[in-house]
């Protein structure tokens, strides 16, 4: 019987030793402030488990997921050492679950707060919770007046341990976005009046933006999975994921020959056209125009991508160069996450999130995890 790599349409490698190069280069540039790990969204579709324990081995303590469902599978996977923060805060009725998988929430609103403390009455214990501000990304977080009703009411903290006082900023990418001072001189202002507790504001880039973002605590997300932090300068983080199709098919066609969907492309030459077994389903961007690499080679992406294949052309390439089972390069040194995103009008975080659950994922850099099929 043929292997998981043999069957497989696609191949994506997953570098753990380059993710913890990430880790170590963003906890230096924190310059003493701890530097925690977003994991949310299955760690940007990268394996939340095995992420999660090789940045254990960095010594990495603290983690944040968006849902409760994210943290309970998660302290599944890592045991009880680490603290696990739910960015999205307690729907009604979970707090009990919280309580059970030892998940911190990120409390954004007085009502979830109020739920929060109610059970630590009725269980006669302090509970843990971080409490977030909006600082002006009118988002997630309790609005000023809720900020300062809570200063202005010690009683509604009644019960509650408060690890972290949190914002997030909205235009970290742009180092000079008048909104990134702003919003640091609303943060300071506002857990000036909550009480006192360490201090987080900086995301991926607000780690680059100076000392006076970084506060006691960073959260990294998207750095430690190798998307560029400082947009515009080169990328300072080391490339995490390489991701290879395979040919399934090579034809010759004329000119004037349709090529896909709609006939959005006809050659305007004869043709070689390979068609990979890679698609939308997979997550491979629909709009244009990420193609593929064989070697050095680019072959452009020709007409639309289908659900589960592209065709891209390979005019020049002989037999022996490529051929039919043979893999091609989708994400690569020739085309990183960040390349196609641009290509496809969107980010390298939708890039990554998106990437489907049918490839066949191999994991470098942890014994533990090495070849692991599951993400």
């Amino acid at each position: 019987m043929n292997t998981p790599l043999e069957r497989a349409g696609a191949v994506l490698t997953i570098d753990l030793d380059a993710i913890a190069a990430n880790y170590r280069l963003l906890r230096e540039k924190a310059e003493g402030a701890e530097c925690a790990a977003v994991v949310k969204a299955n760690a940007y579709g990268l394996g939340a488990a095995a992420v999660a324990r090789r940045l254990i081995v960095e010594g990495c303590t603290t983690f944040f997921v968006a849902h409760l469902g994210e943290a309970i599978d998660l302290r599944a996977a890592l045991g009880e050492g680490p603290d696990i923060f739910v960015l999205n805060g307690t729907p009604p009725g979970t707090a009990r679950d919280f309580l059970a998988a030892r998940a911190i929430p990120v409390v954004n609103s007085l009502a979830e707060l109020a739920e929060w403390r109610a059970l630590a009455a009725e269980s006669g214990a302090v509970m843990p919770a971080a409490l977030q501000v909006d600082s002006g990304m009118s988002r997630l977080g309790m609005a000023p007046e809720e900020a300062a009703l809570l200063a202005e009411d010690p009683s509604l903290i009644a019960g509650i341990d408060v690890r972290l006082v949190m914002s997030h900023l909205a235009c970290a990418d742009e180092p000079g976005h008048s909104a990134n001072m702003a919003q640091v001189s609303e943060f300071e202002r506002l857990r000036r009046i909550l009480p006192e507790a360490r201090a987080s504001l900086a995301n991926s880039s607000g780690v680059f933006l100076g000392k006076a973002f970084r506060h006691d605590l960073v959260r990294p997300g998207a750095a430690l999975y190798g998307i560029n932090p400082v947009p515009g300068k080169r990328n300072p983080m080391r490339p995490v994921v390489s991701l290879k199709a395979r040919v399934v098919q090579l034809r010759e066609v004329p000119q004037g020959a349709g090529i896909g969907y709609g006939h959005a492309l006809h050659a305007d030459a004869p043709m070689r056209l390979a068609t990979l077994s890679i698609g939308y389903a997979d997550g491979w961007p629909r709009g244009p125009r990420a193609g593929a690499f064989c070697g050095d080679a680019p072959l452009p992406l020709a007409g639309r991508v289908s659900m589960d294949s592209i065709v891209v052309d390979a005019t020049g390439l002989s037999d022996d160069v490529l051929w039919q089972g043979a893999f091609v390069d989708m994400i690569c040194a020739n085309q990183t996450v960040d390349d196609v995103a641009a290509a496809s009008g969107t980010i390298g975080y939708e890039i990554l999130c998106s990437l489907g659950r049918r490839f066949h994922r191999i994991y470098l850099g942890d014994r533990s995890v090495a070849g692991d099929q599951t993400p």
